[in-house]
């Protein structure tokens, strides 16, 4: 497959392949990918053995030495590149992602363009050596030293980002790493590894897909130095117990069920659309979508009502055809379950503010939907539906609202909505999570770090201190 825009009628028929140590592999069987706008098969992906993912890791740390000893400037140019190869292919790794992720082309297109970004921006972190003890007897320096072999485990939902937000920041520091994408979506991942073997050296940057066997094969592995993973609380605590057995270091960056606090002055009229686009932007498939809506009393009724007159202008369907706004749940385990919140719901006589209808014959489709006030003990409120499903819910004190968003197991983020800056940040100071915006959300930088508490993840990915996660401290002590 070359560089360049791709036929999409033709992508059934696209032979994809692994990359291990800079050359094309076939899987020892395939797995099938399905356009979940569709639910049709558009290819078949590699399904790795454990024999090569042995091989996988074996060539990636055959590459380390080398690379630890490539001087810093080179691996920033190297990381630098890989922007550039992204931006060159940009309309074919878009139109890939669209089919076999679901999100609208225009979508997809900026997921590639922000993961060059990226790719950028960390390549222009900086650290330095710090000098912690100088006297006429002894020098101490602490250093950082890269890890070893990095495996990084991607998700299905960003399968473009959430790479390079692991890719980059271990390549620079000196690391290889072995990559392994969602068996929901491989291609562009895979594809990704073939457009890259020119730009990097054999070994250093590994990409290989499989079952969901392949997941474990690799946490419980001795030989990774680092396990970098994205994804499910519930998955992110099995990775964690079977990384423990090798004490391999993680970085978890797991589930959230982050609120949304509307005060009662905010401007209703501009504030309805951004609230609208952090509940649902890529169909609610994203760990930092805002799941719970505490709004004030004084407002409530009226917000509702603009959510819900904006909500019926958003076109939900296939992410291929012009003009939709948001594509369908990414696989049908995931369709099932966000189905299951939607019919709990009902069964309990919850009244719906917003029902999107989707026009859509096949394809995991669920329109957004927002339910009116139910109760905080309910599973809407309490958990992470991952998908368009989200509680709306009447506020009338700040001590009683800040109580209630707190009273969860995650901490990955969260947003406050205010006229009245100074009284917005009072509100957000106290919400207990890794990420708290003021009349913005999901506003995201390479120089930013995120990452969660309690239940949302260990570590931080971005910014100095998610580029350091991929290192080691090392005291250099010397007697003069």
């Amino acid at each position: 497959m070359t560089a360049g825009a791709i036929d999409t009628e033709a992508l059934g028929s696209i032979t994809v392949t692994m990359t291990i140590d800079g050359a094309a592999v076939a899987g020892a069987a395939t797995i099938p990918v399905i356009n979940p706008a569709t639910e049709e098969v558009v290819a078949q992906a590699p399904r790795a053995s454990r024999e090569q993912l042995d091989a996988a890791i074996a060539a990636a740390r055959r590459a380390f030495p080398a690379w630890r000893a490539t001087p810093l400037d080179k691996r920033r140019a190297a990381v630098r590149a890989i922007a550039e190869v992204l931006r060159a292919n940009a309309d074919e790794l878009a139109a890939l992602l669209t089919t076999e992720q679901g999100k609208p082309l225009a979508v997809a297109r900026g997921e590639v363009d922000r993961a060059a970004m990226w790719a950028e921006g960390i390549a222009g972190i900086e650290w330095d050596e710090r000098v912690a003890e100088d006297t006429d007897q002894h020098r101490v320096v602490v250093r950082r030293m890269p890890l070893g072999v990095v495996g990084a485990i991607v998700p299905w939902n960003f399968p473009v980002t959430l790479a390079v937000w692991k890719i980059a920041p271990a390549l620079l520091t000196g690391n290889t790493l072995v990559l392994k994408p969602s068996p929901n979506t491989p291609l562009t991942a895979l594809r990704i590894g073939e457009l890259l073997r020119n730009a990097l050296p054999a070994g250093v940057l590994n990409v290989i897909s499989g079952g969901d066997e392949l997941g474990p094969w690799m946490t419980s592995h001795p030989s990774f130095d680092k396990i970098a993973f994205t994804g499910s609380s519930a998955t992110g605590k099995k990775v964690m117990a079977s990384a423990a057995e090798h004490l391999t270091r993680v970085t978890l960056e797991l589930g959230g069920n982050d609120a949304a606090v509307v005060l009662p002055d905010v401007d209703i009229a501009e504030v309805a659309p951004k609230l609208y686009w952090a509940c649902f932007s890529n169909s609610a498939q994203y760990c930092l979508a805002t799941k719970r809506l505490y709004v004030h009393a004084d407002i409530y009724d009226e917000l509702a009502e603009a959510l819900a007159e904006y909500g019926r202008s958003v076109t939900v369907g296939n992410g291929m055809e012009e003009g939709v706004q948001l594509g369908p749940i990414q696989n049908r385990a995931q369709y099932e379950k966000v189905r299951g919140f939607v019919e709990e719901s009902r069964a309990a006589g919850h009244r719906f503010v917003l029902e999107t209808p989707v026009d859509q014959e096949r394809g995991y489709f669920i329109g957004p939907m927002i339910v009116d006030n139910p109760p905080e003990d309910s599973r809407i409120v309490t958990e992470e539906p991952f998908g368009p499903v989200v509680p709306m819910l009447s506020f009338t004190d700040a001590d009683d609202v800040i109580e209630r968003v707190n009273a969860s197991p995650y901490g990955l983020g969260g947003s406050v909505w205010g006229t009245d800056v100074e009284a917005a940040v009072a509100v957000a100071e106290r919400i207990e999570s890794g990420v708290v915006w003021v009349n913005e959300v999901q506003a995201l930088s390479p120089h930013i770090p995120m990452g969660g508490h309690r239940e949302s993840g260990i570590g931080r990915e971005n910014g100095v201190e998610g580029v350091l996660e991929y290192t080691a401290t090392q005291s250099l002590a010397v007697r003069k």
